[in-house]
This record gives C-alpha cells, structure tokens and sequence, in this order.
C-alpha cells in the first residue's frame, strides 16, 4: 500500500460542503494518524494558509508531525517562524473523514477556493500531502509552467533524467 498521495482525482463538493476524499488518499491518511484504527474515522488537517494560498494543503498527522519538529528548530521570535506558525497552526484545521469516506469543507474553505454548489474540485496528490484546488485555479496558476515542461519535449524524453542518481551497492562477483 502506497504511503504517498499519488494521482489525480476531480470530487464534486456538494452545497453542504460534502466531498468525498479518493479512496487511495484515504488509505494513506489512515496509515497516517497514529490513533486510527478500524472502525474510527481517520484524522488529518488542512492548511488553509495565507490569503495568497488559493488551495488547501492537507497532510497526515505524522506529517504535520514533522512540519512541527521543522518549526521547533527555527529561531523563536523570528520573521520567518512567525509565518510558518501562522500558516501551519493558526490557519489550518483538523479534518475528519466520516463513515461515507467524505469530509465537510467548511464554507470559509469553499469562499477561500471560490467553489460554487456541485462544483468540482481537483484532489491532486503531493507526495507527503495532497492539494485541493479550484480547477480554474489550478489551470490559471500552472499554465506558465506547463507549457514549459512540454516545450521542446520528445516522445522519448525521460524526466526522470532530472533527478539525482541514488548510491546504488557494488556489484558483487559471482
């Protein structure tokens, strides 16, 4: 079972704010809160973050763990700990998944994202985390980029060229 957000999912968000979360997302979730188990609803919590955060980061709680340890090794006091406060504890939430496999989105989140009743939201895995975005959002602030990634490109291109070669173990003789 994979332990990272991985995929793509587009989730109707009804007018109560009801969405359900991608089955594979919350199988990750429930893996990453240490007080789950079967037959209670899984935790997690979302970062609404500042104004200028058009989505909502959502991460396990083991997750949200290491975030915290991050934030403890930053100077007290400082600019920059006083916005990573901000965002991952003053503006986030604890989210549950109920017994449907859905979460409420509260209405702040919903005018946060502009979402309109039954309008669908993009679920977008992350890695450690996994977004939640208005499509049009998405699609205004990943237009640049994606022109980029695919400009030039050949139908052999490996992109995993740009990615560091890992400390592979001698070959041993036979």
């Amino acid at each position: 079972m994979s332990r990272r957000f991985r995929s793509t999912f587009h989730q109707k968000v009804d007018g109560k704010g009801r969405v359900s979360v991608p089955a594979t997302f919350r199988r990750v979730i429930e893996l990453g809160d240490p007080d789950w188990t079967d037959g209670l609803r899984p935790t997690f919590i979302i970062v609404y973050g500042l104004d200028y955060q058009k989505r909502l980061d959502c991460f396990t709680l083991r997750a949200m763990e290491d975030i915290d340890a991050r934030i403890d090794m930053m100077q007290p006091g400082s600019d920059d700990r006083e916005e990573m406060e901000l965002i991952y504890h003053s503006y986030s939430i604890d989210a549950q998944i109920d017994d449907d496999g859905r979460i409420i989105l509260p209405q702040f989140l919903r005018d946060k994202l502009d979402l309109e009743p039954d309008e669908k939201a993009r679920f977008m895995g992350r890695n450690d985390h996994f977004q939640i975005w208005k499509e049009s959002t998405f699609a205004d602030a990943y237009a640049d980029q994606n022109a980029r990634m695919n400009s030039g490109r050949a139908p052999q291109y490996d992109p995993r060229i740009k990615m560091p070669n890992m400390a592979r173990p001698a070959l041993r003789e036979v």
